[in-house]
């Protein structure tokens, strides 16, 4: 689970911000937000993000998902070069490093990773790990004159001089240890923790549009997930499934149908290369009262409404969440879902989720409105300074002359008192290009 992630000088964020799922000491709704990875640290298994359009809140996302990128899917060639973007509003800032920051705990270990890159190396690394005490795993540093990463190993860590040796020449400038790990034939309890964290739980940022079908049927085929789970969801969600089944066809596939392969390919789950002529197709059965008898009808999935579809998609990340440790960024996650369907969704995995957290970004204010069902802590905002520059900020930065628990955030939100909201002008367009 993630506990804080910090990034510096990436894209629109030009100075640190920090999103952190530590919780107040609040007990509002604590049975269904808190969860304890480590006895004593508190951590919330939501944050939502709100945020005009172009206030970063989709860079926040896409830094975590650059971080994961750096790690399970690292540059091949030293001769290559980081495809990122330093904040560009500042000069000064394009010849700075990107810094990012991310505490997570796994498997009961408290991690603290830190990175600074620019587009040609990755200049310094570290790991911590906290078993109880903060000890240091590994500190890399690079010479770019010689474009070489050199490997300082804790006290604590036992490692064989070959096996560092070996693990340095692995780590090319360009790439960091994790995944140089990744590909060295040697063990380390501590660095296998870390990356299985990054390679198993941290998943890639889900976008708008994005047709998570094939993932989600991979995942039911390879019994990732439980076939009545999704079912349930649906059935509560009252869409009046009865019943899915998924049959093997028979199917010449257009190249350009890949966005899912691309998406969470480095998953655990073994996904089906787009380019192979054998698909999965996914069939509800549909319960229908008529006549006071019920009917049975069996539908395919292109058939069914985009709603039913993409709350198909969604019951399979529901059913990780619940079922597994993972992570799950989202993009504008109320896309394509009744206002209603996304409370439900919200709650169903609030409700049901021990070790698990979900990210998103939205623009359904009325959510607000849902004060009993929101605390304070979860709620993230994100405005565009004048220099350009990304402000992140949390609802329980305010004090109580602006929020108090009587006070309706919607209203706050709407009315602007809160930030985070497009300041628009009159709607006269002057034709004429300013001519009179």
């Amino acid at each position: 689970m993630i506990v804080n992630f910090s990034a510096t000088n990436y894209r629109s964020i030009k100075d640190k911000v920090t999103l952190s799922f530590e919780a107040e000491n609040s007990k509002d709704l604590e049975d269904y937000y808190i969860t304890e990875p480590i006895p004593g640290l508190r951590l919330l298994k939501l944050g939502l993000i709100y945020g005009a359009n172009g206030s970063g809140k989709t860079t926040l996302l896409k830094a975590l998902g650059f971080l994961r990128t750096l790690v399970i899917k690292p540059l091949e060639r030293k001769t290559s070069t980081l495809n990122f973007k330093p904040f560009l509003f500042d000069e000064h800032k394009q010849h700075e490093n990107t810094i990012f920051e991310l505490v997570f705990v796994h498997n009961g270990i408290k991690f603290l990773y830190e990175i600074a890159f620019n587009n040609i190396a990755v200049m310094h690394e570290k790991l911590y790990y906290h078993q109880p005490n903060k000890s240091l795993v590994y500190e890399r540093n690079t010479d770019t004159s010689k474009q070489l990463s050199s490997i300082e190993f804790g006290s604590k860590i036992k490692i064989k001089k070959a096996h560092k040796a070996t693990l340095e020449a692995n780590t090319l400038w360009n790439t960091t240890v994790l995944s140089g790990f990744l590909k060295t034939n040697i063990d380390s309890k501590e660095l296998r923790n870390a990356t299985d964290w990054f390679n198993k739980v941290l998943k890639a940022m889900i976008v708008p549009g994005a047709d998570l079908r094939r993932y989600v049927t991979d995942l039911l085929e390879s019994e990732e997930i439980n076939k009545q789970h999704i079912v349930q969801f649906l059935r509560k969600a009252d869409f009046k499934i009865k019943d899915i089944s998924i049959e093997k066809n028979q199917q010449n596939l257009n190249i350009e149908d890949t966005e899912l392969f691309t998406f969470l390919k480095h998953d655990s789950v073994k996904i089906q290369d787009p380019t192979e002529t054998h698909t999965s197709e996914i069939y509800f059965q549909h319960s229908i009262l008529r006549d006071d008898k019920e009917h049975s009808y069996r539908l395919p999935y292109k058939e069914e409404s985009q709603g039913t579809q993409r709350y198909y998609q969604f019951s399979g990340l529901l059913a990780l969440m619940i079922t597994s440790e993972v992570v799950f960024p989202i993009d504008e996650l109320e896309s394509s879902l009744h206002p209603d369907l996304l409370k439900h969704f919200l709650l169903v995995f609030l409700v049901n989720s021990k070790k698990s957290q979900l990210i998103a970004t939205t623009h359904h204010r009325e959510l607000l409105m849902d004060r009993d069902i929101l605390r304070n802590d979860v709620i993230w905002f994100t405005s565009k300074n004048n220099d350009g520059s990304m402000e992140l900020y949390s609802l329980s930065d305010f004090d109580s002359s602006i929020v108090r628990d009587t006070t309706s955030i919607f209203n706050a939100y709407k009315s602007g008192k809160l930030g985070a909201v497009p300041e628009l002008s009159d709607y006269y367009l002057d034709l004429n290009n300013g001519e009179k």
